[in-house]
């Protein structure tokens, strides 16, 4: 909403500085240091009143030292990163751009999921909370809403380069973009043709047939993508601050590649696709990740505070939706490489149980528990010390996912 009142100010009044508010780098300041003081002042005032409410965790007695004193601590906090993120981006992002429509929307949705199976929880003291069926349906629910978003809306375009032999210059060439279009060529990393349609996958139809119904895989894999992502962040939500931790870096090289696809300079350079009017959603990033650390300040070991499926859902369901508008989401294996071991950990020591107990009649275990920061938990290293080794590795592979920019 600022940026019109600026806008207006800037072009009616000409007064020094409202200028600034075209340029989305300071956009983005404002929008971070807003969302960290939204977290921090009334991150305060959100936990006292949950304590007050006695809107406690009531935490499982896994076996693991230091987890019974963690029962009665608030829970649902996922609403402080919601609200520092939501108030900074309607403060300083344009609203009618389409891409900060989408996250706007999708905020609000996962966060009314999360909410749903907190409420549950704590208000009907049921520990299962939302069951797991209506959890995949509403993430499947958004991801459907975001494929035809992005398919049919006329604002989502792309702009491919264009190869100009100069024939001034020995093998010399320019590179530009051609005309926007609409396309679901999202980026594929390592590769040299770094160019990717999802209709390439029916392989088996000719070029017509492709072009018809390449909107149908790309809205499955959309689905498949948010709800992994969105669930595999709230696997991680285990111990203090390694879901909010870990994501402030996701999302911190999220934001950077949204800033360079929607810089036509820099996507030149790069070798990307040019993503017209994406530059936004770095306003949206900088907010996420302003309100990620505000809460990551209560969620520190000790934690004063849990994101609750609230949080967790929210988060997941974000980084996937980024990732998707600036058509970098099949880096997110590696970008998301915590979230994936975290999925993995369970899924494997399910299905090995399982096995074992149908071959046997004794169930076997992979890992001594599962998902894997527990697993290091019972080998006796500190929580703090699992939080603070899966973050370096987080940032490791998010440096190896920008630097796939590059590598071809």
């Amino acid at each position: 909403m600022l940026y019109y009142l600026f806008e207006y100010l800037n072009k009616h009044f000409d007064i020094p500085g409202t200028g600034m508010f075209q340029y989305v780098s300071f956009r983005s300041g404002l929008a971070v240091l807003t969302a960290l003081f939204i977290a921090l002042f009334f991150g305060k005032k959100i936990i006292n009143y949950l304590h007050r409410e006695q809107l406690g965790e009531t935490v499982r007695d896994l076996g693991l030292e230091g987890q019974n004193e963690k029962t009665g601590t608030p829970t649902m906090g996922g609403i402080i990163i919601i609200l520092a993120t939501i108030i900074p981006t309607l403060l300083f992002a344009k609203l009618d751009n389409i891409y900060v429509i989408i996250l706007l929307v999708s905020t609000i949705w996962l966060g009314a999921i999360g909410f749903l199976d907190d409420y549950i929880k704590v208000f009907r003291n049921n520990k299962e909370g939302l069951r797991g069926g209506f959890k995949i349906l509403g993430q499947a629910g958004l991801g459907i809403f975001v494929g035809l978003m992005i398919y049919f809306s006329p604002d989502v375009t792309v702009k491919h380069q264009m190869t100009t032999v100069e024939t001034q210059q020995i093998g010399g060439h320019t590179v530009k973009f051609g005309e926007e279009e609409k396309s679901l060529d999202t980026t594929v990393p390592f590769l040299k043709n770094n160019e990717f349609n999802y209709g390439d996958l029916m392989f088996w139809m000719d070029d017509v047939g492709k072009i018809k119904y390449e909107w149908i895989v790309f809205l499955l894999a959309v689905v498949f993508i948010i709800t992994a992502v969105s669930n595999g962040a709230n696997l991680t939500d285990g111990i203090d601050g390694l879901a909010a931790g870990s994501s402030v870096i996701i999302v911190a090289a999220l934001s950077l590649f949204a800033f360079v696809s929607g810089n036509i300079i820099f996507a030149d350079y790069l070798n990307i696709l040019f993503i017209p009017r994406s530059e936004e959603v770095v306003v949206f990033c900088t907010a996420f990740i302003g309100g990620l650390i505000g809460f990551l300040w209560y969620n520190t070991y000790p934690a004063q505070v849990f994101m609750g499926d609230t949080g967790s859902l929210t988060i997941g369901g974000l980084i996937a939706v980024v990732a998707i508008i600036v058509r970098k989401e099949l880096m997110l294996p590696v970008l998301c490489g915590i979230f994936l071991a975290e999925s993995l950990s369970v899924m494997l020591q399910v299905s090995y149980f399982k096995y074992t107990k149908r071959k046997t009649g004794e169930g076997k275990r992979i890992f001594l528990m599962s998902p894997l920061h527990h697993h290091y938990q019972k080998i006796g290293i500190h929580e703090s010390k699992i939080v603070n080794r899966m973050m370096i590795v987080g940032f490791i592979l998010a440096v190896a996912t920008v630097i796939t920019l590059k590598m071809r």
